[in-house]
């Protein structure tokens, strides 16, 4: 047993509403021997959560992604809600989030999510231009006012949200731009996200490839905005960037990705089948099913499946980066595509070389503004 479990839930599973040229779940899928599992049933969310709770001391997230997870429609939350009453245990904190893209959620949804405090990761590529080159409607349409719609209802409503932003080749030449639209929006939570080329496919080929050199320039220009703020007492929180405050302050990082392994986390498609990662919901890495199997059965096949002590694997020069304390690799996913078997080096290693040559001091001088840890 956990005392904490962390569960990413695709309801709908690849399902959406949009056609995202970038979407790394599309390509994910696509790579399945079933590339759609539909919506998920009331006794597959039953058993998921029942089986989840019995199986914690302290705190249960439930996380909830796609695809679109809204597709599966207001009720399906509803009644979750309702389970995680009836399986709840005493002394065991329950936690909901969803990431969502936005696009026509009215206000029912809204009053939902504010009332049931979800943590709402709501998807938006920066300014008009740069969202609506590839975040695009079934007809081919932008997506940009549909979504500026959403956060002035969340914010109408009191939802906690989040804007999370995929940093891809047109987005990293704006950041100036974006990071200045966020301002005049009220935007106080932002998150960044270095854009995915499709799995076992060499990165770069594609129209909206990120670039190490591109990711790098963004990520000095960025923490420049950011810290200039922070000079003026104006306090934005970006996700990664608070993070390499904290890790400089001696505590770990919270984000999935920067403590150099992989996290416990288990990512549930629509047909209850259980996965160790939302880049991985591949066939070969299918630990079992929530309908059949309890999460103590789980644990024990990503331990055989060894997925996270893999991901401890490093390159070479790793071991002599002086920024290794800081980067420690990086995500295991953007070490793909394997030569012989092995991970390589992060994709965006030559980005990470040159942010923290370039931001460290600042880092530093950040996280003694703060009391260490004993």
């Amino acid at each position: 047993m956990q005392s904490a479990r962390h569960l990413l839930i695709k309801p709908a599973s690849g399902g959406c509403n949009l056609r995202c040229m970038y979407c790394f779940y599309r390509d994910v899928s696509e790579k399945r021997s079933c590339a759609s599992y539909g919506l998920m049933t009331e006794k597959t969310q039953e058993a998921m959560i029942r089986k989840a709770l019995a199986a914690v001391t302290r705190t249960c997230t439930f996380a909830y992604q796609g695809g679109e997870p809204t597709l599966v429609g207001l009720e399906y939350y509803r009644r979750a809600s309702d389970l995680q009453k009836e399986y709840g245990k005493t002394g065991v904190r329950v936690y909901n989030a969803i990431q969502t893209n936005g696009y026509r959620l009215d206000e029912e949804w809204a009053q939902f999510f504010a009332e049931n405090r979800f943590l709402v990761g709501l998807s938006l590529d920066g300014i008009r231009k740069s969202h609506d080159l590839y975040r695009r409607a079934p007809d081919g349409s932008g997506t940009f006012e549909e979504i500026q719609k959403t956060a002035r209802l969340f914010d109408r409503y009191g939802v906690a949200y989040n804007i999370l932003t995929v940093v891809n080749a047109k987005t990293a030449l704006l950041a100036r731009e974006i990071y200045t639209f966020y301002q005049t929006c009220g935007y106080q939570y932002l998150q960044f996200i270095p854009c995915l080329d499709p799995l076992d496919e060499p990165p770069g080929g594609r129209a909206y490839s990120l670039t190490p050199a591109l990711y790098g320039q963004f990520l000095c220009e960025l923490f420049d905005l950011w810290y200039a703020d922070l000079m003026r007492g104006r306090q934005i929180s970006i996700r990664q960037f608070d993070n390499y405050v904290q890790m400089r302050m001696g505590y770990p990082p919270e984000s999935c990705g920067m403590s150099g392994v992989c996290g416990m986390q288990d990512v549930v498609e629509a047909d209850g089948g259980v996965y160790p990662c939302d880049f991985y919901v591949l066939d070969a890495y299918r630990l079992g099913n929530v309908n059949q199997d309890s999460f103590e059965d789980l644990d024990r096949r990503r331990h055989d499946l060894r997925f996270m002590e893999e991901s401890l694997e490093q390159d070479e020069k790793c071991h002599t980066c002086p920024h290794f304390v800081w980067c420690r690799g990086g995500c295991k996913r953007y070490r793909e595509p394997r030569t012989n078997g092995r991970l390589g080096r992060n994709v965006f290693c030559e980005s990470y070389e040159r942010f923290f040559a370039y931001a460290g001091r600042r880092l530093d001088a950040l996280a003694t503004r703060f009391v260490r840890p004993l």
